[in-house]
Parts: C-alpha cells; structure tokens; sequence
C-alpha cells in the first residue's frame, strides 16, 4: 500500500489543481506516487490501492498504460492551467487528453469548441481503466469550461506557484494557503519593517 505516513496536503479547491500541484512541476511521477494521490482525494479505497500496487507486476502493460496516460493528463492540465492564466488559446492536443479520459463510463462528457468557446456536451460510452482518472479529467473540464470567469489563481509567493480556485467572497485571494504562504509572507513582511525601523532609531 502506498505510504501516507505523510498525505500530500490538497489545498487547491479543485481535484484538477490538487493533481496538478501534488505531483509536482514534472510529468515523470511514479506508480506509487498516483496511487497515492488517488488514495489520499479518495479515488480509490485502501483496499483498491492495496490491488493497484502490484499491478505493475501482475499486468505490466495496464499500468504502464495508465500511468503514461496520467502523466500525459498531467502535462496537459499543466499547460492549460498555465495557458488560462495568461489568458490564451488552448491547444486542441491538451483538450484532446482531458476528452480522452471522459469517455469511460455509460455516457461521458466531452469539451467541444463552439465559436471560440469550451463546452461540455454528453456523448456516448468507451471503456478502460482510466476510470481513475476521470473525476480529474471532469474537475479540469468545469474549470476550461468556465472560461474567463474561471477563479483560476497561482500564489502570489514566487516560490510556491502553486494554482488554487478562488472562492473568496472579494475574489483578491493570493495565496495557496495562509499557513503555507501567507503567514510566511506576513512574517517576513513585519521582519522587514521591524529591522528598517530599528535601523532608524
């Protein structure tokens, strides 16, 4: 079973961001890393997760399969994320791995593109594995779906970079999280004017 000695801390607001952020700035995670995450947003049970960990050995090529389609997912929500930041077009090839992983159950939403904007329409089923990862590919629709008014944030703290959905209710959030970044900000903030008042007395 992956070890959760120490659970990655989900602070985003959004499953898609939380996957995102997790998993660090590279798309070259491991196995246990996405079970891990998987097991800690409650994807998957302990009891799942126990079955998944020895997949790799039981079914090679399955979880090779998924793992690489994570990761791909992965870099894609990525470049997104960034992409609507900066207020860009996405490339259909990043939209093209989120509509991938929503064909998995009965019906499926897909993102379809209609007059410059990103949709969400119903379609019918395909099957697969990567029903793991279809709550993630759904989080990641809303917010592309939601276009311009996305709360879609990155902390302010230039050595966090962290993406959150901003619920605030004046929307002017600029943290990931106030014990992560914005306590440290007010510290180091009160530090400065403490040792620039100090230094004029």
């Amino acid at each position: 079973m992956p070890d959760l000695s120490s659970p990655p801390s989900l602070i985003s607001g959004r499953l898609s961001l939380d996957f995102v952020n997790v998993l660090g700035f590279s798309s070259d995670f491991s196995w246990e890393a996405l079970l891990r995450f998987l097991l800690a947003t409650r994807i998957i049970s302990s009891e799942r997760s126990a079955q998944l960990l020895v997949l790799p050995q039981n079914d090679p090529q399955a979880a090779a399969a998924l793992l690489s389609k994570a990761q791909a997912l992965h870099h894609s929500l990525r470049e997104i994320f960034c992409s609507l930041l900066r207020k860009e077009a996405l490339a259909r090839d990043w939209v093209a791995t989120i509509n991938e992983v929503l064909r998995i159950t009965e019906g499926h939403d897909e993102l379809l593109e209609q007059d410059g904007k990103w949709a969400l329409e119903f379609i019918a089923r395909e099957g697969g594995l990567d029903w793991l990862l279809a709550a993630i590919a759904r989080s990641a629709a809303e917010i592309i779906a939601e276009g311009t008014s996305a709360r879609l944030r990155v902390c302010s703290n230039p050595s966090c970079k962290l993406f959150f959905y901003d619920t605030s209710r004046t929307r002017r959030r600029r943290w990931c999280s106030m014990s992560r970044c914005g306590n440290r900000h007010k510290v180091a903030v009160f530090s400065r004017r403490h040792a620039i008042s100090g230094r004029t007395h």
